[in-house]
């Protein structure tokens, strides 16, 4: 049997467009907090505010694009995205007083909503179904090269230089974006039109697909989680004098990602996501166990690529399950359904666990999350991993996982009553 083609012209160009999105993403993230103390004397409070705003602005360009794309079209939904992403970035350089700037953000989180979901429906489009869980990791690593290199400039021009270079970095990139996305030609799906013509008042089904539900609360959880390395990793270092080793970890967490997913995709279409998800899982968290007991630099750099393995591939692995358990033409609200729960996941989760810093610790902070994520296993089980074990059965050919099912847009379900079906007429 053939493998269909995975690295092609227009997989190529939507990985690199991903990439763009979350650099700039990653680098003004970085660095918004130090510009609205520094520009706009803002309260530390205040200053956080920007980073959950633009989430919330975030999650409803992601409502707004998840409806729309099929309507509007893929690339013309990139190009409009890309457009005001450009627009709004180029506002920064007017932004006069706080209250400007956290409206600014707002509008920003929107427009990088609308972006970041059309360049992962698109990517959906393009990465054959047989080659899933290989193709989304391969096109997860350009959001984790934007998290290293986005905050990596961010922080150096920051130190060194005005901070309007790093939104003229952040405008080029997104010009860049535009032009290159000229050559890209998106496979059309042709729409099955499910919606009743009668439907009248706001539908969910229209916003949301359910099927991607489960896989998205799994991940949102586990994003909340990840939150706490990745608001608090720099204040934990430093209470325990392992500040400069810290400022290396997102370096090891990033090279273990890299290094790692181009395997993990392979294992995830050949043998299933079972064999990938519940190893990540423990991974994950034995990473924040060692963090919460870390006393020397080693064990915090060994945390780093230990969650690179565990939640960098775990993240990865849930988006490839989003898709492929939607139907087809709806692969672009199931895309849009997933990241905007991982966005309330990673956006809830600072400000939670800010409560419990001062009552637990650091320490307890992660170890009381190396628990939350162990539970999250169960929840897997439940939701997800014994259904996949159910359809192998009832096929009863030793197949591995789903990938190979060649039923688009089929829940779970319908795949096994088919077999139950099959077998009682033999």
């Amino acid at each position: 049997m053939n493998t269909p083609k995975l690295w092609n012209k227009d997989f190529l160009i939507i990985s690199v467009e991903n990439f763009f999105v979350y650099f700039t993403f990653y680098l003004l993230i970085s660095i918004m907090a130090v510009y609205a103390s520094d520009r706009f004397n803002a309260s530390p409070s205040v200053a956080g505010l920007s980073a959950g705003i633009f989430i919330l602005g975030a999650i409803l360009g992601r409502l707004y694009t998840g409806s729309s794309i099929e309507r509007v079209g893929p690339k013309k939904m990139l190009y409009v995205a890309f457009a005001f992403y450009l627009t709004i970035t180029l506002f920064y350089f007017l932004v006069n007083s706080l209250t400007l700037l956290l409206i600014l953000r707002m509008l920003h989180g929107a427009t990088f909503g609308m972006a970041s979901t059309a360049t992962a429906s698109i990517s959906a489009e393009i990465i054959p179904n047989e080659r899933r869980g290989e193709g989304t990791s391969y096109y997860a690593l350009s959001m984790t090269l934007a998290s290293a290199i986005g905050p990596f400039i961010g922080m150096f021009v920051t130190q060194h230089a005005h901070f309007n270079v790093n939104f003229i970095a952040c405008a080029v990139s997104l010009g860049v974006s535009l032009i290159i996305a000229f050559p890209l030609k998106v496979p059309q799906v042709a729409s099955t039109n499910s919606k009743p013509a009668n439907t009248q008042g706001f539908d969910l089904n229209g916003f949301i697909e359910p099927r991607a539900v489960p896989i998205g609360i799994i991940t949102s959880l586990t994003c909340f989680c990840f939150s706490s390395i990745l608001s608090f990793i720099a204040a934990y270092t430093k209470e325990i004098n392992l500040i400069e080793v810290g400022s290396f970890f997102f370096i090891f967490y990033s090279a273990a990602i890299l290094v790692s997913r181009p395997f993990v995709g392979r294992w995830f279409d050949r043998k299933g996501e079972n064999f990938v998800v519940y190893p990540a899982f423990l991974l994950f968290t034995v990473a924040l166990v060692i963090l919460g007991q870390a006393q020397q630099g080693f064990t915090v750099l060994l945390a780093g690529v230990l969650a690179g393995i565990g939640y960098g591939n775990l993240f990865s692995s849930a988006q490839a399950l989003a898709v492929k358990v939607s139907p087809q033409h709806r692969k672009a609200l199931a895309t849009s359904t997933f990241f905007i729960l991982v966005d309330l996941g990673a956006g809830i989760g600072p400000f939670l666990l800010g409560f419990l810093i001062p009552t637990l610790g650091y320490r307890g902070m992660y170890l009381s999350m190396a628990f939350v994520v162990f539970a999250i296993i169960i929840l897997y089980y439940f939701l997800h991993g014994s259904k996949t074990s159910k359809i192998r059965e009832n096929r009863g050919d030793g197949s591995p996982g789903l990938t190979d099912f060649r039923v688009y847009g089929s829940m779970e379900t319908e795949v096994i009553d088919n077999a139950k079906k099959s077998k009682r007429k033999e």
